[in-house]
């Protein structure tokens, strides 16, 4: 029975092999059933692989790249969700700024009130008291928002009023502050500090009016022509 058995698979084998010999590959129709098999096989299996690193591995990558991005997205997430809990106190936060912001635009003259915060200057020294010996305006400096006006200060007087002056001009309803100040006694005083000399440098600040703040916005752009 042994015997009987190996000799039928042998005769299989060799009519399998049989097939595939003498096979014109111009004429795949007439070929026998087992060339046609093992074609269509290899065919399938040449398709699925194709299809894998072509069109899989591209999906693949996407989705790695997505998985990727979870920890990011989940803790945008977290954050917006934070925002969105918290929204009614965000806002009036956001009101809160927005009038603290015109308060201090409301400290900043416009342009046409420049010359009545200089006169305001001057009057407070001079209501203290004081002596000018110099009170020059110098080049207004533009900013994005706002111009910064300089001036340059030197008054003489007594101590105290000396004080009450820088006192008074920190209290102006205008934005102006002190820079570089410096006081001094008169020669040949003495130590007598009755009578004094400040220099100092004032800086006031207005805001820019729509059409100025368009014209720094211009100039501030890279390879704009003037």
């Amino acid at each position: 029975m042994a015997d009987l058995k190996n000799l039928d698979l042998n005769a299989w084998f060799a009519d399998f092999s049989s097939q595939f010999q003498n096979l014109d590959p111009k004429k795949p129709g007439q070929w026998p059933t087992a060339p046609k098999i093992v074609t269509f096989i290899f065919v399938a299996v040449a398709a699925v692989a194709v299809s894998w690193f072509v069109l899989l591995s591209d999906a693949n990558d996407a989705l790695e790249a997505e998985k990727a991005r979870e920890p990011q997205l989940k803790e945008d997430y977290r954050g917006k969700l934070a925002q969105a809990v918290n929204l009614p106190e965000l806002r009036k936060q956001k009101r809160q700024v927005e009038e603290y912001v015109l308060q201090l635009e409301k400290q900043l003259p416009g342009k046409a009130e420049m010359d009545a915060l200089l006169s305001d200057i001057n009057q407070a020294g001079l209501g203290r008291g004081l002596q000018f010996e110099l009170f020059r305006p110098g080049q207004i400096v533009m900013k994005d928002y706002y111009a910064e006006q300089p001036i340059a200060l030197k008054v003489s007087g007594q101590y105290h009023d000396i004080g009450s002056f820088t006192a008074d001009v920190s209290n102006l309803s205008r934005i102006v502050t002190l820079h570089d100040l410096t006081i001094s006694a008169p020669q040949g005083s003495k130590g007598d500090t009755a009578h004094l000399t400040m220099e100092a440098t004032a800086r006031t600040y207005r805001y820019l009016d729509p059409a100025e703040v368009e014209e720094q916005k211009r100039a501030a752009q890279p390879g704009k022509k003037k």
